[in-house]
């Protein structure tokens, strides 16, 4: 896989939820603090204002997409001065559903999705992210990210045979075309930093992209460098600056958290695990293991199974 592909597939845990909701005017309705859960919402008709935990309303229209990464608490309404009512969060917690609510003046429908995050294995890009990042429906941006929308509204509109799957595929799909779309509507690659430069980074976009394709590979900064197109001293300089880490570090972190997916998703034993994800022995894998996780392989695996 690559970088962001895998930042999707580690990250999630349990199924993610989905509601399309017709709100009528007047409405407004608060969403408390959700650690370890991110969301998305969406206008699929009307208008609405978001009120953020700090800053000034955001106004959005048909088209806009609001992703919330960090579980923030936040507010929407048809009016930025609206009374809010808190949420009931339970009444949206399957696959998808449809809901109503309001009085009975102008409508806004929203298509509101969330996503559990696994809180062991989150991808420090996701900490690079902001609260609250909008994406307005400017015309002709971001194609693949309007079209996942209008399906998915349109499974959750009209269930059929397969929509589960087909809503479950949708929701993976958008949550990678939105960090594909923050990420392009950033500033020019010369005024970029963290994450954001990494990414956009030919030598270093390069490197990383190696490392969560092949995290067996035996790597080292200079075969990394070269692959990178730079010479070791340069490449570790930038890696760090820009990563957070060494790259041998953060190759060490990666390969901890793939072998970590592997335990809680399949039935290898943790010595195919170590050999999978670069380890010369199980012992080797079983201690840098402990150190990052505070438990053994063995046990670790045994206590996410029993939640499971």
């Amino acid at each position: 896989m690559d970088l962001l592909s895998d930042v999707v597939a580690f990250m999630r845990c349990g199924r993610p939820t989905s509601a399309r909701v017709s709100w009528r005017a007047p409405w407004g309705v608060s969403f408390p603090v959700a650690p370890g859960s991110a969301g998305f919402q969406m206008v699929l008709r009307g208008s609405c204002w978001l009120l953020p935990p700090e800053g000034e309303p955001v106004a959005l229209s048909v088209g806009d997409l609001v992703f919330l990464p960090h579980g923030d608490a936040f507010g929407l309404a048809d009016d930025p001065t609206r009374t809010l009512v808190e949420s009931d969060c339970d009444a949206h917690s399957e696959l998808f559903t449809s809901a109503g609510s309001g009085g009975d003046g102008a409508e806004t429908v929203i298509l509101s999705c969330g996503y559990r995050l696994d809180l062991d294995r989150t991808h420090p890009i996701l900490d690079s992210l902001p609260g609250v990042i909008h994406l307005p429906a400017t015309l002709g941006r971001h194609p693949e990210l309007r079209a996942a929308v209008e399906l998915l509204a349109a499974e959750i509109d009209t269930p059929r045979p397969g929509t589960d799957t087909v809503v479950s595929s949708l929701l993976d799909m958008l949550q990678l075309y939105v960090l594909r779309a923050y990420f392009d509507t950033q500033e020019e690659p010369c005024t970029l930093s963290g994450w954001a430069a990494a990414l956009a980074d030919p030598g270093i976009g390069r490197a990383l992209d190696a490392i969560h394709r092949e995290p067996a590979r035996r790597w080292t900064v200079e075969s990394l460098g070269s692959h990178a197109g730079m010479s070791r001293a340069g490449f570790a300089r930038r890696f760090t600056g820009l990563v957070g880490q060494p790259p041998l570090a953060y190759l060490t972190w990666w390969r901890l958290m793939a072998g970590a997916r592997m335990l809680r998703e399949s039935d290898v034993s943790v010595a195919q695990v170590a050999e999978r994800v670069g380890y010369g022995s199980e012992f080797a894998f079983g201690n840098a293991f402990k150190r990052q996780f505070g438990l053994a392989p063995g046990r670790w695996r045994r206590r996410y199974v029993a939640v499971a």
